[in-house]
C-alpha cells in the first residue's frame, strides 16, 4: 500500500502524540505486521488467537502499557494504548483483543484493586500468562447495566457466584474475568459489585461456545456459565460491596473512547486501500479515480475523517489531562463508529464487485465496523445520555 493509514490525512501529529507513543506505534505495528499479520488468516478460520500470540506481545511491550512499572506495566498513559490500538487497526488485525485486555480490564485492577490485587494480576496480565476479559452483557441484559441478574452470595469467607453472561469478548481465552455481579439485588443499582475471578482456579466456571458473529471472526467471543463458583471475598474489587455501578460509570468513559479510536484508524486504512485501488484499476479506459464521482465521493470523505481524527485528538488530549466528561465520550463513540459504517460501505462501494470478494481487505473491513455501533452500549443509549446533558 503506497499510502500509509496513519498520513493519509495529512494531519499535524497530536500534541499528546510525543517521540515515546511514535516509537510505540512504530513497534507496535512492526510487530504486528510480522508476526501476527501472517497468521491472521488462520486466526480469522479458527474464530480464535492463540496464547502463543498474547505472550509475543507481552513480550514486546504491547500488554499493559499504561500500568505502572512496578506492577509489570511500561508506564505510560492513554496516548500509548491509542498508538497500539491505531496499529491494530492500520495493519487491519482487528480481531486481536489486547486492546480490551490493556484499557478496559486492566484499569479497573489498578483503579480499585488493592495493593495485593495489583501486584497479584497486572504482572501477569503485562505477560500475557493471564488474558482479561470483562462479564457485563446478559442474555436478558445489554445495555441496560441495571438489568444484571448475575448473583455473589457472601458464604463465609468467600462469594458463591451463579449465572450466565454472553457477547464476552476474549471469552474463550481469558482466564482472569471481571464479573459484574449483584450482591444485594434489593438495592439495584446500589447492590451491583465487580468481582474478579481467575478461572484456573475454580471450579463449577464453564465457557460456552465460541459465538459466530457477522465479523470481527478472530476474536473469540462467548457464553459464560457460573455454577456456585466460589471465589474469596478478597476478591471484590473495591473497599466494599456496592460499588461497582459506579466503577462502571467511572471506567466507561475509556472504554467509549477506545471504540472511536478504532474507528477512525479502520476508516484512514479504507481511505488508504480506496485511494490506491482506484487510481490502479481501469473502467472505460481510464482510471476510476478520473472519474468526478469518485473524486468528489473521496473528497467527502477525507473531509469526515479529517474532522473526525480532529475530533478524536481533542478527546484523547482531554482524557490524559482527566477532562473527558461521559457525554463526550458517548458523543465520541457513537459519532465516530456511525462515520466508519459509512465510510466502509462508500469504500466497499468505489472497489465495484471486487469490493464484495472476500479477497479484498474492504471486505472484512466493512463487516468488522457493524459491531462498533453496538458494543461499548449502543448508539442510541449514547446518544439518550446525550440528550440528558441538554
Amino acid at each position: 500500500m503506497s499510502h500509509d493509514p496513519a498520513s493519509v490525512l495529512g494531519l499535524p501529529k497530536a500534541p499528546w502524540a510525543g517521540e515515546d507513543v511514535g516509537m510505540l506505534y512504530d513497534m507496535a505495528r512492526k510487530f504486528l505486521e510480522t508476526e501476527i499479520e501472517p497468521r491472521y488468516e488462520e486466526f480469522e478460520k479458527a474464530e480464535i488467537f492463540d496464547r502463543e500470540s498474547w505472550r509475543k506481545a507481552g513480550e514486546n511491550g504491547l500488554l499493559c502499557a499504561s500500568m505502572p512499572e512496578e506492577y509489570g506495566g511500561s508506564g505510560g498513559t492513554y496516548a500509548h494504548e491509542s498508538a497500539i490500538i491505531e496499529a491494530i487497526s492500520h495493519v487491519g488485525v482487528d480481531g486481536f483483543g489486547i486492546a480490551l485486555h490493556n484499557s478496559i480490564v486492566a484499569p479497573y485492577i489498578l483503579h480499585y484493586g488493592s495493593e495485593e490485587q495489583k501486584k497479584k494480576w497486572l504482572p501477569k496480565m503485562a505477560s500475557g500468562e493471564l488474558i482479561g476479559a470483562i462479564a457485563m452483557t446478559e442474555p436478558g441484559a445489554g445495555s441496560d447495566l441495571q438489568g444484571v441478574k448475575t448473583r455473589a452470595e457472601k458464604d463465609g469467607n468467600h462469594y458463591k457466584v451463579n449465572g450466565s453472561k454472553t457477547f464476552i469478548t476474549n471469552g474463550q481465552l481469558a482466564n482472569l474475568i471481571i464479573v459484574v455481579a449483584k450482591t444485594d439485588p434489593a438495592k439495584g443499582a446500589k447492590g451491583t459489585s465487580l468481582i474478579v475471578i481467575e478461572t484456573d482456579e475454580v471450579e463449577g466456571f464453564e465457557r460456552g461456545r465460541n459465538l459466530d458473529k457477522v465479523g470481527l471472526k478472530s476474536n473469540d467471543t462467548s457464553e459464560l456459565f457460573f455454577n456456585d463458583v466460589r471465589v474469596p471475598t478478597s476478591n471484590l474489587l473495591g473497599t466494599e460491596e456496592g460499588q461497582g455501578f459506579v466503577q462502571l460509570m467511572q471506567q466507561l468513559p475509556q472504554e467509549r473512547l477506545q471504540i472511536g479510536g478504532t474507528a477512525i484508524a479502520a476508516i484512514e486504512r479504507a481511505l488508504a486501500l480506496t485511494i490506491d485501488y482506484v487510481k490502479e484499476r481501469k473502467a472505460f479506459g481510464k482510471a476510476v479515480m478520473e472519474f468526478q464521482n469518485t473524486q468528489f465521493k473521496l473528497a467527502e470523505l477525507k473531509t469526515e475523517a479529517t474532522v473526525g481524527r480532529v475530533f478524536y485528538n481533542d478527546c484523547v488530549a482531554r482524557h490524559i489531562d482527566g477532562g473527558l466528561d461521559p457525554v463526550t465520550a458517548s458523543m465520541a463513540k457513537y459519532w465516530l463508529s456511525d462515520l466508519q459504517g459509512k465510510i466502509m460501505d462508500e469504500c466497499l462501494q468505489l472497489h465495484g464487485g471486487y469490493g464484495y470478494m472476500n479477497e479484498y481487505p474492504i471486505a472484512r473491513m466493512w463487516r468488522d465496523a457493524r459491531v462498533q455501533r453496538i458494543y461499548g452500549g449502543t448508539n442510541e443509549i449514547m446518544k439518550l445520555l446525550i440528550a440528558r446533558s441538554l
